[in-house]
């Protein structure tokens, strides 16, 4: 029998890595993570979700103040100022919180954190600098970069992504964000909120263009509403350095004239793609795939002993389901029984108000000629929603027409990206439309929009 010197080896210390790795120390299984930068966490605790949901929160809190929104609560402010340095420092603060807890669970958990860049030599063999590290299994959870752009090449001052988004030592005139998604649109919120004109361009004819249309357009005009000018339908064709500022060049995607526009800041979000560099991959006998390593249900890939999870594999490019999937690949590993349902990943945008979504949109079900019912409730009739005064956005429920089986829900309201995990779970255990509209649900609570979206399905909603 060959001697390994690791049961598992993870690639990567993102939240599909790091979860991984944990979840196969606690399977009984000698276990370490290689992991190239300064801190664990990947992308996602250092340079995506935890900074930009801490710069969210805060922002949101200055707006309120300072736009007086409070006021009709009797609560009133003098001078409302924003100090930059502080806010990031708090938002450094919540990272450097959440990556030192990693390394203390694995300390805890005995995962050895090995530091360096991981190269492939063969199947079973990695090198990370000057050490050699074999293994019995290895899990490539590397996790996704910044996708590009022809005629878009990022500096890191002007032309940026959201890594520098996430640090801009001051507030810009007009930030020009290229990418109508999910983290343009907060990027752009954050900035908008401070003080910044924001435009953001979009190729397709709708922001979010996989979100559910109905959903998609009404969360457009409530953004419009609050400032944002979204451009849809517009292919950028150049961002050049223009002085101290930059010029994006525009044009119709349907073709037509050019347009130019002028900015402070260029924020590229046009998506992320697979990050294998350097991995030397071809050492291990396997092959990609239009960028990604191809698996099997189980994680798998062609080359025993090899596995792949998260944003390197298919599906969307997601925290949550990076780690629901380190979890399952670390169990069949083990020889346990780890799976992960794809069909129930839910999905946030967290600007304010939220979107949560998961499962089918209308449009999805229209291809695949799903005969199916729709049950819709807004906030503006929803008691908790009025108390508070927030009372943007909607509640969409859709339903198999003959089973009754909920197949899509989607959200906008103030904490969609909460409600949302209530449905997620109802569909994992195949709920039906019925089955939510006779839950009981506590009063006064947004949750009480999902029963009556619900009961809307079968056309008999109370308050509406």
């Amino acid at each position: 029998m060959t001697d390994f010197d690791f049961d598992v080896v993870v690639i990567g210390s993102g939240p599909g890595g790091y979860v991984a790795a944990i979840r196969a120390a606690q399977n009984g299984l000698k276990t370490a993570c290689v992991e190239k930068h300064s801190r664990l966490g990947g992308t996602c605790l250092n340079v995506g979700c935890i900074p930009s949901k801490s710069l969210l929160h805060a922002t949101e809190y200055f707006e309120e103040a300072k736009e007086g929104h409070l006021a009709k609560f009797g609560i009133t402010f003098g001078d409302v100022a924003i100090d930059l340095p502080t806010l990031m420092a708090e938002k450094d603060k919540a990272v450097g919180e959440l990556t030192g807890g990693v390394e203390f669970l694995f300390k805890k958990n005995k995962v050895e954190w090995i530091k360096g860049l991981g190269e492939f030599v063969d199947a079973h063999t990695l090198k990370v600098g000057d050490r050699t590290v074999t293994a019995k299994n290895f899990i490539i959870a590397t996790g996704s970069e910044v996708a590009s752009l022809n005629g878009v090449t990022p500096d890191g001052e002007v032309i940026i992504t959201s890594t520098e988004a996430l640090s801009l030592p001051k507030i810009p005139e007009h930030l020009v964000v290229i990418g109508g998604g999910y983290i343009g649109l907060e990027m752009g919120s954050v900035w908008r909120r401070l003080g910044a004109k924001v435009t953001v361009i979009e190729y397709a004819p709708q922001i979010v263009p996989a979100m559910d249309a109905e959903i998609g357009k009404a969360f457009a005009r409530i953004l419009q509403k609050q400032g944002l000018e979204l451009r849809t339908s517009l292919k950028v064709v150049e961002a050049r350095r223009e002085g101290a500022g930059a010029i994006v060049v525009v044009e119709p995607t349907a073709g037509g004239e050019r347009e130019e526009i002028a900015a402070d800041i260029v924020l590229l979000s046009t998506g992320r793609r697979p990050n294998t560099n350097g991995l030397n991959i071809d050492a291990t006998g396997l092959k990609l795939e239009r960028g990604r390593v191809p698996i099997n249900p189980d994680f798998s890939t062609s080359v025993p002993g090899i596995w792949a999870i998260g944003d390197v594999v298919e599906g969307p490019m997601l925290a949550h389901k990076a780690e629901d999937e380190g979890i399952a690949c670390a169990d069949n590993i083990a020889g346990r029984n780890g799976m992960v349902n794809h069909a129930v990943i839910p999905a946030v945008v967290y600007t304010h108000p939220e979107v949560g979504t998961v499962g089918k949109t209308e449009e999805e079900l229209k291809a695949a000629g799903v005969d199916y019912k729709v049950g819709k409730f807004p906030f503006s009739a929803n008691s908790r929603a009025k108390a508070n005064r927030d009372t943007d956005g909607m509640v969409k429920v859709l339903a198999d027409a003959k089973t009754d089986r909920v197949l899509g829900v989607h959200i906008i309201g103030a904490v969609a990206g909460t409600m949302i995990a209530e449905a997620a779970l109802a569909m994992e255990f195949g709920a039906s439309s019925e089955d939510i509209a006779a839950t009981c649900h506590a009063h006064p609570t947004h949750t009480e929009a999902l029963k009556e979206a619900a009961m809307a399905v079968t056309g008999k909603p109370i308050h509406m």
